[in-house]
Parts: structure tokens; sequence; C-alpha cells
């Protein structure tokens, strides 16, 4: 639908995937971001025009970690300081294998390195001397192998530990955490030469309330050894596509389970019905399972579930005849299942919902009148779906959505005057060729919105005008092709842009980056497709905070976009695709 400049809508094919929410935008050729930053930061705001004074504690650490070649330990220092010098070089991407030396025996509690750069054994062996004060380890996406994590041996009060995505950990690394018996939460993502005989090591750590082995791949078997592990209370095994009903038949007496994630595994009815006794469940998340309508005898049952993700799951509107008792449910994800009209009946008494998802469902206009009392949604998915001007409204009483999904569907300007009232709208997706600007028109009411996809809309320099209704957008995609410089003209007063994606606008020339210029706020630029030059560039320098632009087939030059990063734009990671 919708010629060149729509994105193809195609189902997405990870779990990242559909979280995000959408498919992939427009190529690119230099694409510029940082990386992936810790999650732990130093309490308070240190930042530059913060309007929070900092503390002299704050200002210590700020000082200290500016100067950090000066030190050699920090050994002598109290513990809750040296644990926040420690968090402003991780946060600050300051701390080096050098650096770390001076952190021997500081009796440490958390230390978060996930996808910090050039993390390797040798860290573990300074870390190791934290001792029994070390409570947390993050080191996802490591180089650290077996003989790292032995290091660990004598912290035996690790109560966290996550090595995701570490290629050079095996069984016999799992072996060493075994000696771990106060482990809570273990986490170790895509570690695909863990095996059956791996998992053994796990059947001790009956503290384990949280394990997530998700997209691990050769754990066939191996859930026998989870059988006593009698605590858990969350289990993420999702995108293992070795997993089946077997193994499956293992988690049965895990009857505190409260979060179970199966995803892309091939469990089908006969093992979602081994469930039955998980009656704590809240959160199951079955996406794309072949399962039929019959296991719905069994997720009936789970009647604590508030969240819920049945996405390709060979749904019908017999399957949904069973989800009218789950009315503790918050969070209903059905996208790409053969529902109907029909079907959605039965979700009218599932008043509690606050997320819907019916992606790529079979269901028009008419579906769309058993919504009308869920008035406690705030995020409703229609997208690709059959959904047209005539149904959108019966949404007039949703008056607490905040994201609306319209994506790829029959909508029409004329159905967009009916959004009006939705006020408390902050996301709105109108992906759609239909769209023109008289539809942007109807909705300047909705000033509260915040993201705007227009990608493939009709929209042109006319239309642009009314944008200046949305003053406080952060996210705005415009790629129907039909914005010339004037239309950007018309939007350089939205100050509050993070994000700004006009790729596909090939009349666009170095005028309208200079129209761009005062949008400091920009965090990502797209305006690849366009006539902008080396020339243009120059005014890009005001974005400091710039990380990610895309320039694709522009006239533009690598050794251009080199020099402007280097002299004005520090913050641009560059890398060429």
């Amino acid at each position: 639908m919708g010629g060149a400049c729509s994105r193809k809508r195609d189902q997405p094919d990870s779990a990242e995937d559909l979280q995000r929410g959408g498919s992939g935008r427009s190529s690119r050729s230099i694409s510029l971001r940082w990386p992936v930053n810790p999650p732990f930061r130093v309490p308070g705001d240190i930042s530059k025009g913060s309007a929070k004074l900092p503390s002299l504690m704050e200002l210590s650490v700020q000082k200290i970690c500016e100067t950090i070649d000066r030190y050699e330990s920090f050994a002598m220092l109290p513990r809750d300081l040296s644990q926040q010098i420690f968090n402003e070089l991780v946060h600050t991407q300051v701390l080096k294998r050098e650096s770390l030396q001076a952190f021997r025996d500081c009796a440490l509690q958390d230390v978060f390195l996930g996808f910090y750069p050039n993390v390797e054994d040798s860290w573990l062996e300074i870390l190791a001397t934290q001792g029994p004060s070390l409570l947390a380890v993050d080191i996802t996406g490591s180089a650290v192998t077996d003989s790292g994590l032995v290091r660990l041996r004598d912290c035996l009060n690790l109560q966290l530990l996550n090595f995701n995505y570490c290629d050079y950990i095996s069984d016999v690394g799992l072996g060493y955490v075994a000696g771990f018996t106060n482990l809570t939460s273990l986490s170790f993502k895509r570690s695909n030469a863990i095996t059956p005989a791996g998992l053994h090591a796990l059947a001790g750590l009956v503290k384990l309330k949280s394990l997530d082995l998700e997209r691990c791949t050769e754990i066939h078997g191996g859930l026998v050894h989870l059988k006593g592990l009698t605590n858990l209370e969350s289990l993420n095994i999702g995108w293992c596509n070795c997993i089946k009903n077997l193994d499956i038949k293992h988690l049965a007496g895990l009857t505190n389970l409260k979060e179970l994630q199966i995803s892309r595994s091939k469990v089908t009815d006969s093992g979602i019905a081994s469930l039955k006794g998980l009656k704590k469940l809240s959160l199951l998340n079955m996406e794309g399972c072949n399962v039929s309508a019959a296991c719905m005898e069994t997720i009936s049952g789970f009647v604590a579930l508030i969240y819920l993700n049945m996405t390709s799951c060979c749904m019908t509107d017999a399957g949904c005849q069973k989800l009218g008792g789950l009315v503790n449910l918050k969070t209903l994800i059905l996208g790409y299942n053969n529902i109907t009209d029909a079907g959605l009946v039965h979700l009218r008494g599932l008043t509690n919902l606050e997320d819907l998802n019916l992606d790529s469902c079979s269901i028009g206009d008419a579906g769309l009148e058993c919504l009308r009392g869920l008035t406690f949604l705030k995020n409703l998915d229609l997208s690709d779906s059959e959904v047209g001007s005539n149904g959108l409204h019966h949404l007039s009483g949703l008056t607490k959505l905040e994201s609306l999904n319209l994506s790829f569907t029959q909508v029409t300007d004329t159905g967009l005057r009916r959004l009006s009232g939705l006020t408390a709208l902050k996301s709105l997706n109108l992906d759609i060729r239909q769209v023109t600007d008289t539809g942007l028109a109807a909705l300047t009411s909705l000033t509260g919105l915040t993201h705007l996809d227009l990608f493939g809309a009709r929209i042109t320099d006319y239309g642009t005008s009314w944008l200046r209704s949305f003053k406080k957008l952060q996210s705005l995609e415009l790629c129907g092709g039909g914005i010339t410089d004037a239309g950007v003209r018309n939007m350089k007063d939205l100050t509050s842009l993070i994000s700004l994606n006009l790729s596909q606008n090939s009349h666009l020339t170095d005028a309208a980056l200079e129209f761009i210029s005062g949008m400091t706020a920009l965090v990502s630029l797209n305006i690849s497709n366009s006539r902008v030059t080396n020339a243009g560039l120059q005014h890009l320098k005001p974005l400091k905070n710039l990380t990610t632009l895309s320039l694709h087939a522009c006239k533009v030059t690598l050794p251009e976009i080199r020099r402007l990063q280097a002299t004005s734009l520090p913050n641009l990671c560059l890398r060429e695709e």
C-alpha cells in the first residue's frame, strides 16, 4: 500500500523489533550513534545547564573522575564514595583497565559493565578483590571467558549475575556459578555454548527468583534441572527454538512462577496444558507458538494474568471466547492472528485493559464498536487491519488513549476528524497514503502530541503549517515526498524535536538544513534521498546533541562528514554501512 514512499510492513522477526513496535525505516549509508551506556548513574544531575545545584559529594566525584589517572587506590575511601566514583567512570565511558586497578579491595557492591568496551578476564580479577561485599555483576556483551568467571569464586554473596551475549562462556563457566548459592537473579541470554549438561549447575540455586535463558538454542532436555527451583518467579526461555512440550512439562511444579516467556518455541497445546497449575502467572508471553484455540482452555484458568502476548499464535475467533474471563488483563497482544470482528465481541468484558494490539488482524469498522467500553485503554494498535474512517467514531469515548497506531489501514482524512477529541494522545501513527493536508488540519486540537508518524502520508508544504500546533513534538516522520524547503521552514519552531525523519523528500536542499539548525535538541536526523550537499553541512554545527545522522543518497562525501564530526559534532559516532 502507498507507493514508493511507504515502508514495507513485515512481521517483526525478533523480540526487540516487536518491542519497538515497527519495521525498518529507510536505508542508511552513514549512521552515527553512541554505543549503549550502562544503566547505572550517580545520584543527582551534575550535567551542564542543570537547574539543580550539585552536592559537595557530587562535585568531589566529578573532580576525581576528571583526574582519575592521578590515583593509585581508593581502598581507604568509604565504600559509598568509591562506589559512586566507579559508577560515574562507567557512565562517562572513562573507566579503563589501568584506572580499574585503583578499585582493588574497595568493597564495591554493584558492578554494572553491560556492553562496556574491552571488558575481559583481567577485569574480573580486580573485581574479585571486592570479596563478600560484591552483590551484583553485569558483564553483558563482554569478552569474558570461563577462566574469567572462575575468578569470582570467592564472591559468595553474589545475588545478581548477568552475562548475556558472552560468547566465550560455556558449560564450564556455568559450573562455577553453582557456587553462588545466594543468587536470586541469573541471566545469560544468547549463550549458545550452554547445553543441558551445563544447566545441571543451576539445580542447587534454590534462592533463584529470576532466570533468563532467552535465545539459548542448545538447552533442549536441560529444563529438568529446574524442577527444584520452586522459588522462581520469573523464567524467560523465549526465542529458544529447541524448547518442546517435554521441556515445558518440567515446569509444572514451579507454582510460584509469576512471569513465563516461551515465545518462538516449539510448544503446542499439549505443552500449555501441562502448565495448568501455575495459578500465580501474571505475565505469559507465547508469541509465535504453534497453538490453537484449544490452549485457551488452560490459559483461561490463569485468572491473575495481567499481560498476555499471543502474537502469531494461530488464534481464531473461537479462541477469543475464553478471553472474557481474564478480567485482570491490562495488556493483550493479538497481532498477526486470524481474528475478525466476531472475535472482538469477547473482549467487551476486559474493562481493565490498558494496552491492546490487533496489528494485522482481519478486523474492520464494525469490530471497533466492541472496544467502546474499554475506557481505560492507553495504547491501541490497529495497524495493517481493515479499519476505515467509519469505525473511528467508536473510539471517541476512549479519552485516556495516549498512543494510537493506524498505519496501513483504510482511514482517510474524513475519519481523522473523529479523533479530535482524544486530547490525551501523545503518540499517533498515520503512515497512510490516503492521509493528506486536510487530515492533518483536523488534528490540531491534539496539542499534547509528542510523537507523530506521517511517514507515507501525502503531506505538502501547505500541510506542514498545521504542525505549528504541536509544540511538544519530540519525534516526527514526514517522508511522503511532497515537502520542499518551504515546508521545513514551517517546522523550524518545533524546537522540542529530538528525532526528525524527512527522508524521501527529494526536493529538499541545503536551505532545509538552515531551518533545521535551530532545532538544537535533535539527537537523530534523517534527510536521506535529498539534494543536500557538503556545503549545507555547515548548518548542522549548532546541533551539539546530534548522535545519529542519515544522509543516504545525498550529495555529501565521507571526508566532509568526518570533518563535521571532528570540528563541531563530537557526539557523532561514525559508522559506514
